[in-house]
């Protein structure tokens, strides 16, 4: 179907395209689909495919139908949300019969008596809905979120061997790296990814009539005529759209419901990354840092502060899609076919899709020499290394007890290490495979203990850096499952 040519709008009228949410949050690249002055432009093209698929199957004449050049459809695109809204206001007190109003002023007579037959509003507003959000997934938010996998996955090859203390309960945990904390944001990423592009190919539309059974078209007799297939199925083919399996007089909101819940949960992906990023970015631990620009200021009174404020926006927007897809929950139900209550909600739905894309804008955001900020995140190799020697003569009591144990210890091998070992080693100030070392000396059985745990595993316990497990070839994993992913959904 006709998409709308936004230059040549532009020149002819200026527009509205303030979008859903807060002013200070407005993707440039959205405006197309959610943009005000264009919210009727997908309703328009409903109302085209079904005039096309009467004159199709000759309701309409087909010397009526050449009236619907290709010029009459560009300017019944070019219908403004703010010309609706007027008509609306001062006439017809009903959004979409001030829509039909307006177009049949723009069409040939011939044609103007034909429009919104045998539709209902909604047949319209959610088909059109669903076609903005197929199209802004689409050719907006796929694209950028194929650039963050590739240019994030570019981050954990690059720091795939960087040690990091692994962390968990806010403490100290086992040694990791850098690529493999990422690798596990980025595994999230791909998952909720692949459901929201899933949920996105599943979306349907409707023209079912006033209440979704289609009445008009049997009892008028237009099945009769559509060969085969409804006249339901060929008005949605032209909109590249099946339909539901049954509807109300709306659609069934299961559909746009899952497509919005896969979008916040890929917002709480981002989300996440944002909360790590900060938390790493912190004075005492300074692991990560954001890149901080000429002419950047970090606080207002406050010179010496580097404010993690994009990582603080990531987490920040995962917060308020949260919050938004309440309003999605509050519409999984309506009296009987359909109430208005959730209408007016609705309208609030693409700020989901904002908010998710600003959270993408703001990893892709370029400086001016061109290097996009998830590839400026500073890793401070220094403080890593300090942070992991922090505790590194303690963190090996993992490999320690199990070792113990399976050397034929006869007590409580993890009784032992966290109560006598660690303050031991504490006491002596030493790692603790040389607390006991030394308390074997003193020990037979902790002695008999030692000499049973291979040498590969002392050694092991000797140089803590080294127990890292598998997280290099992980965070590689997960690289090569990235580009996997980006192959198959991008074709």
């Amino acid at each position: 179907m006709e998409e709308l040519d936004m230059e040549s709008t532009a020149m002819d009228k200026i527009l509205n395209l303030t979008m859903p949410g807060h002013l200070r949050y407005q993707p440039r690249g959205l405006q197309p689909y959610f943009g005000y002055d264009i919210l009727y432009v997908t309703t328009c093209e409903v109302e085209i495919a079904t005039l096309r698929v009467l004159g199709d199957i000759g309701v309409i004449p087909a010397e009526d139908l050449k009236q619907l050049t290709d010029e009459v459809i560009k300017k019944v695109l070019k219908i403004t949300t703010t010309e609706i809204d007027r008509i609306e206001r001062e006439i017809t007190k009903h959004d979409i019969r001030a829509l039909v109003r307006k177009i049949q002023e723009i069409i040939h007579y011939s044609l103007a008596r034909w429009t919104h037959i045998p539709l209902t509003s909604y047949d319209g507003l959610d088909t059109g809905r669903i076609l903005q959000f197929q199209r802004a997934y689409s050719q907006v938010l796929k694209p950028s979120i194929i650039q963050v996998v590739e240019w994030l996955s570019e981050v954990i090859i690059k720091f795939a061997d960087q040690i990091q203390i692994g962390r968990t309960h806010g403490q100290h945990a086992l040694p990791i790296t850098i690529g493999f904390w990422l690798a596990t944001v980025l595994s999230r990423i791909l998952y909720n990814w692949e459901k929201m592009d899933s949920y996105a190919s599943q979306l349907v539309g409707k023209i079912s009539g006033a209440v979704g059974a289609h009445n008009a078209q049997l009892g008028l007799g237009f099945e009769n005529l559509c060969g085969g297939k409804s006249f339901e199925e060929r008005v949605l083919e032209k909109l590249g759209l099946k339909p539901a399996r049954i509807s109300t007089q709306i659609l069934p909101p299961e559909y746009i419901a899952y497509f919005l819940y896969a979008c916040q949960m890929l917002s709480a992906s981002f989300g996440q990354l944002g909360r790590d990023c900060r938390n790493l970015m912190r004075t005492e631990i300074s692991e990560i840092a954001e890149a901080f620009e000429s002419g950047q200021v970090g606080s207002s009174t406050m010179a010496h502060k580097r404010n993690p404020i994009n990582f603080e926006q990531l987490e920040g927007m995962w917060l308020k899609n949260k919050n938004e897809f309440g309003k999605v929950q509050d519409t999984l139900i309506s009296e009987h076919q359909r109430d208005l209550v959730g209408s007016c909600v609705a309208r609030d739905f693409p700020i989901i899709l904002i908010n998710l894309q600003t959270q993408l804008n703001t990893l892709l955001r370029k400086n001016d020499s061109g290097e996009p900020f998830i590839k400026r995140i500073t890793v401070n190799a220094g403080s890593c290394w300090k942070n992991f020697k922090m505790s590194s003569h303690l963190i090996l009591s993992e490999p320690l007890y199990i070792a113990m144990q399976m050397a034929g210890y006869s007590g409580d091998a993890h009784h032992f290490v966290n109560h006598t070992l660690v303050p031991e080693c504490q006491k002596r100030e030493c790692n603790l495979i040389d607390a006991f070392e030394m308390m074997a000396e003193e020990d037979l059985e902790l002695r008999k203990t030692l000499k049973r745990i291979p040498k590969e595993v002392i050694e092991l316990l000797h140089h803590p850096e080294k127990y890292t497990g598998d997280a290099k070839k992980k965070a590689l994993a997960m690289v090569k499952i990235g580009k996997k992913q980006i192959k198959k959904l991008a074709a």
